[in-house]
């Protein structure tokens, strides 16, 4: 099953510096069908204009993945953790038992990012920032894992506290990259960029594809494509 979710469809808002999509509900954004993938909560594509972004906030008990579309996002956090996350990289933030942080586009363009939060398999952790460059050139025309709360998942993913793996892939037009699903897991993918076909479903730039009972995803480029999807029980 493929349920495909248009860009133009999902709920969001236009905050002046802020505009943002929501492919789950958020914020005021309220849709009883789509509340959650498993246990992926938060999927928002945010538009961050130029010398702005959000303010020091709190979070607790959620797993919060920024992916960095272009421009670049600055971390600041109460752990005293600071960081610059570039176009393609990923920085991975579990909140635990609470953390304040900050992330601000300090560039003169536009930083566009996928904000994912994932519920946690266990409350009341200590919170934790990281994270890591990915080349685009090192998931040319396969799928690599970014972050993950799986046994034997590579080493050099982020780790994080939930039962979900998100991954990416860059795929030029007509290159195919399979993805395999373990019995009784979902998927939610989004290509960022370009467009693709998923096991004959045809997904545009910032589409969202809610994909269950499937063990295989052959995943065509119809348009040079950039790739993300959370794998989550």
């Amino acid at each position: 099953m493929i349920d495909l979710r248009p860009h133009a469809r999902l709920g969001g808002a236009r905050h002046g510096w802020l505009d943002t999509r929501h492919h789950f509900s958020f914020a005021q954004y309220h849709d009883p069908t789509r509340m959650h993938w498993g246990r992926l909560r938060v999927w928002n594509d945010d538009i961050i204009a130029p010398q702005s972004g959000f303010p020091p906030h709190p979070h607790q008990d959620m797993e919060i993945i920024n992916y960095v579309r272009s421009g670049a996002i600055t971390h600041q956090d109460s752990l005293g953790n600071h960081g610059h996350t570039l176009a393609g990289d990923v920085q991975v933030m579990s909140a635990g038992t609470g953390i304040l942080h900050s992330e601000y586009n300090l560039e003169d363009e536009p930083t566009r990012i996928f904000q994912i939060w994932i519920m946690p398999d266990q409350r009341g952790l200590p919170p934790s920032w990281g994270s890591r460059a990915f080349p685009r050139g090192d998931r040319a025309g396969a799928f690599i894992t970014l972050a993950s709360g799986l046994e034997n998942d590579p080493a050099e993913a982020l780790p994080i506290r939930a039962d979900a793996r998100p991954a990416a892939a860059t795929l030029m037009q007509g290159q195919i990259a399979d993805y395999h699903l373990a019995p009784g897991r979902k998927v939610y993918m989004v290509p960022a960029t370009g467009a693709i076909e998923v096991n004959g479903v045809l997904a545009e730039a910032g589409d969202g594809l809610a994909i269950r009972d499937e063990t295989l995803l052959q995943v065509r480029a119809h348009r040079d494509a950039e790739v993300i999807l959370v794998d989550v029980a």
